[in-house]
């Protein structure tokens, strides 16, 4: 019977949550013209801790994995996957989906960036210039100063900014914490933040914005169609199950095997683009997104590489 490697479990489970994130993105902007952002995200939450509840914890051990001594860590984490999601899924009503996904990808950037200010880890001039050519790349899908730059374009950065705050959490948390526990607490953090945000604007009193993105957030909550229920139904699955697979893959394998993983997300991008919302990107993004791939996959890489010789202790560490 074919078993996978201890070492590929984590790659491919991280593949898995990408596919899933990334039909999640299609289906929310999809969505994204005709119901609020916070309904759609409680409606995806109620959904994904049913999932939670029904087969992620009795498969992994019981109800008492979701037991935690660490409250405010899970909610701190909870907040940043709910800011990463809020901004991007902001962006995604506006942008065509590469170039949210590209920007995006700024992430492992702010992550070294983190790392350096909260975990005194030491980066060196190679990480450095690596990050500035990301930059540059940002900065070319971005095309500040033209009629081509769209204020949606700073939702998907700020996404990563709670991305790279949700990666430092899971990075304090994964000796401690299970994947279902984190997995659970996050719809919980989601559903009681949308109920709020739904008891304030949800009746539309602050709708009729000009700017897809503000009116993403401030529409009027209506009953969903029948035709509709069935994607809203699925966006909770690929949401929990999305989470799940990724919290796992970090916790189960080494983040320099997993981290590569997370980049399909953008030929896939691509291709659901062109696909479903006939979104074909220019030389600017293109040009722009090349340059933000290959300095993401070089700084994982080179955290890697520093990484072993460190452990390993073969030579005196180096700044990277």
């Amino acid at each position: 019977m074919f078993r996978l490697s201890p070492a590929l479990i984590g790659p491919v489970l991280a593949a898995i949550a990408i596919t899933l994130f990334s039909l999640n993105d299609v289906t929310m902007k999809f969505l994204s013209g005709g119901y609020a952002l916070h309904q759609i995200v409680l409606i995806r939450s109620v959904v994904g801790l049913a999932l939670v509840l029904a087969v992620f914890a009795p498969l992994s051990g019981g109800f008492a994995l979701l037991k935690t001594r660490h409250p405010g860590l899970h909610i701190a984490r909870a907040l940043c996957v709910l800011f990463a999601n809020m901004m991007f899924f902001m962006g995604l009503a506006a942008l065509p989906l590469a170039d949210c996904v590209a920007l995006f990808f700024i992430s492992p950037f702010l992550i070294t960036i983190f790392s350096v200010m909260f975990l005194r880890e030491t980066v060196g001039l190679r990480r450095w210039l690596a990050i500035a050519v990301g930059l540059l790349g940002v900065g070319i899908v971005l095309r500040p100063g033209t009629s081509a730059f769209q204020l949606a374009s700073l939702y998907p950065l700020a996404a990563a900014f709670g991305y790279a705050g949700l990666h430092i959490m899971t990075r304090h948390m994964r000796e401690t914490e299970n994947a279902t526990s984190m997995t659970f607490y996050i719809q919980i953090t989601f559903i009681v933040a949308t109920v709020l945000v739904g008891l304030s604007i949800g009746d539309g009193r602050f709708a009729g914005s000009s700017d897809p993105s503000m009116e993403f957030v401030l529409r009027k909550w209506d009953w969903p169609l029948g035709s509709d229920l069935p994607y809203l139904v699925v966006l909770g699955f690929f949401a929990a199950a999305g989470g799940y697979c990724i919290s796992q893959a970090y916790r189960l394998s080494e983040a320099a095997l997993v981290a590569p993983i997370e980049y399909i997300a953008l030929p896939m991008s691509i291709l659901w683009g062109i696909m479903f919302f006939a979104e074909w990107p220019d030389f600017f993004a293109w040009t722009g997104s090349t340059l933000i791939v290959a300095s993401g996959l070089y700084t994982v890489w080179r955290e890697h590489q520093v990484s072993e010789i460190t452990t390993k202790g073969a030579i005196r560490p180096q700044p990277h």
